[in-house]
Order: structure tokens, then sequence, then C-alpha cells
């Protein structure tokens, strides 16, 4: 099933997306939730006009967003953690440890724009995360997790 977001849905996409979904997500979630519409032939058309009218808007949106991409590339960011047994955290580090350490140093960023593989890290080391700041701009974050 083809649906337009209305709004941004964590792990699925940003407003005015076209994305497939299984038929029942779509039906009984997304749809009554007020979160997307069904893909029409005309509704498409309603939207390709309107992303026609804001993309002047968004091309400086998505210039401010490669800037930061900049800033947050040239950043090393170690997460401390306590570690259990040999390289064993006692706990986990998630989106959320990345988002207060990013705040440390000065950057604000949402949880839900932070995708880290596997969800959780259980292991001291280098790890990567996925950051998108714009609908059409993305990166890999570099940032390590060390023992306390």
């Amino acid at each position: 099933m083809e649906l337009i977001l209305k709004a941004d849905v964590p792990g699925l996409g940003f407003k005015d997306d076209i994305v497939k979904v299984k038929n029942g997500y779509g039906r009984n979630y997304l749809i009554p939730k007020g979160f997307a519409l069904m893909a029409t032939v005309s509704s498409k058309k309603v939207l390709a006009e309107n992303i026609r009218q804001r993309a002047f808007k968004e091309k400086k949106d998505v210039e401010l967003a490669e800037l930061k991409v900049q800033e947050l590339s040239k950043l090393k960011i170690k997460i401390k953690s306590k570690v259990a047994i040999a390289d064993k955290l006692f706990g986990s580090v998630g989106a959320k440890d990345l988002v207060l350490a990013l705040s440390e140093s000065g950057h604000e960023l949402s949880i839900e724009s932070i995708t880290i593989p596997g969800r959780n890290i259980k292991r001291i080391g280098s790890y990567s995360a996925r950051v998108r700041l714009h609908r059409e701009v993305s990166f890999d974050l570099q940032f390590e997790v060390a023992p306390q």
C-alpha cells in the first residue's frame, strides 16, 4: 500500500514522503491516527505541486543541515560507561546517551534523528550511528564507547 505521510514517523519517513507499507499498518494505524493518507494519482499531483512551491525555502534548510554535518563530523565523541566484565558494559548505550554527549558539546539533536544499528551498544569500542538532519541530508556519526 502506498501512502503519503502527513507527519514525521520515526523509522518510516518524513512529512510528505511517499512510502510503501503493509496494508494492515496503513489502514489500522497510520491513516486513523492522521499520520498518512492514501497515495492516489490526484493526491500525488497535489503533493508534487506543494513540494515544487517549497523547493526554494527547503534549499536554505538543506544548506544549513550540510553545514551542521560538517561541524558534527569534526567532533570526537566519547561516551563513558561502566564496564562489568572484560569489554562488556554494565547496561547499554543508546541514542539517548549520544544525544546527551552531543548536547554537552553544544549541538542539539533529537533522539528520533539518530539510528544506531542494533539499537543498543553493549560493548566498548568504536561505533557509527546514522544521523538524519533533513529529508535529503544524512550522515554517519563516528563515536567511541569507553570504560568509565
